[in-house]
């Protein structure tokens, strides 16, 4: 027995990889009635289209909020006011209006005082991803058991168990909490690693000028993850960092502390607390393998998966 969806009318601002993967996830298990979306460029909204991940697709965000009982902002944090003062006047009343950015609280500040009376906003974050963007990256699978956030701003409490419901139909793990508390715990788990990860790509770009490609051509596994990590979308990644920046500051600063302890024994010849420090962070990532947040099985580069 076939059951109504979780959505009459979905439309989805921005076409990119998280908009995608939800157009082909909500479509897979009949989530939404119709999936609506628009996007800055005609060409993206041209790919959007030859997928399938839209019913329909428009040229303007105005344009596709129409009549959609959930509004999706998956657009870069930078744009999210612009396409907020855009939409809302013409949001259905009773809509859902959230979003899927890497900063809450940016976002919020942002959003918030255009939205009208009478429509939910309830602003989330899927933490989920590739180094791929582009209407091409979206894959179904992507958000299962991989964890999405809510925040509760003061939405309403049936609002946002239906938005659960959606991203738990969609595979994801769903849990509540505080716009600020995400984005201090969120600078610990993303934000500061890719910064560290552009920074150690830029310094091996500065060296393999002299060393005339070797870097490139002899890089091992850590050098690998961190240019994976290094090639997501340089606009995303820029806001991120710009509307997060308290939080990432701080999280740089302990980086440092930790950084000169470390330099510290490697000077002084402390093996011993080395290993102790090397035992403690390789639990972390066996918690997070326990966690079902990543597999060990080992792929050393050579294709061990799609994704």
């Amino acid at each position: 027995m076939s059951h109504p969806p979780v959505y009459e009318r979905v439309a989805l601002i921005g076409l990119g990889l998280i908009a995608g993967s939800m157009a082909l996830a909500m479509k897979r298990a009949g989530l939404a009635g119709e999936i609506v979306g628009t996007a800055r460029t005609a060409a993206t909204r041209e790919v959007a289209l030859k997928r399938g991940l839209c019913d329909r697709v428009c040229e303007t965000a105005a344009e596709a909020v129409e009549d959609a009982d959930l509004v999706v902002l998956c657009v870069p944090v930078g744009a999210m006011e612009t396409i907020a003062i855009e939409i809302a006047p013409h949001l259905a009343p009773g809509a859902t209006v959230t979003d899927v950015g890497s900063v809450k609280r940016a976002v919020i500040d942002a959003v918030a005082p255009h939205i009208p009376d009478g429509i939910h906003f309830i602003p989330g974050h899927p933490l989920a991803g590739t180094e791929q963007s582009g209407p091409e990256a979206g894959f179904a699978e992507l958000f299962e058991n991989r964890f999405t956030l809510l925040i509760d701003d003061g939405a309403d409490p049936d609002a946002i168990a239906r938005l659960a419901r959606l991203w738990t139909e969609m595979g994801a793990r769903v849990e509540v909490m505080d716009a600020d508390h995400h984005d201090l715990v969120l600078a610990v788990t993303s934000h500061t690693p890719h910064l560290i990860a552009y920074t150690m790509v830029g310094v091996a770009d500065d060296l393999r000028r002299v060393t005339d490609s070797e870097v490139i051509k002899y890089s091992a596994a850590g050098f690998r993850d961190f240019t994976r990590i290094a090639a997501s979308d340089p606009t995303m990644w820029r806001d991120v960092f710009l509307t997060n920046k308290d939080a990432t500051l701080e999280i740089l600063g302990r980086f440092t502390e930790e950084l000169f302890a470390l330099q510290r024994a490697i000077r002084t010849g402390d093996g011993e607390m080395l290993h102790d420090y090397f035992t403690r962070t390789r639990a972390i990532r066996r918690g997070i393998i326990d966690a079902g947040q990543d597999t060990a099985t080992p792929d050393f580069g050579r294709g061990g998966g799609k994704r």
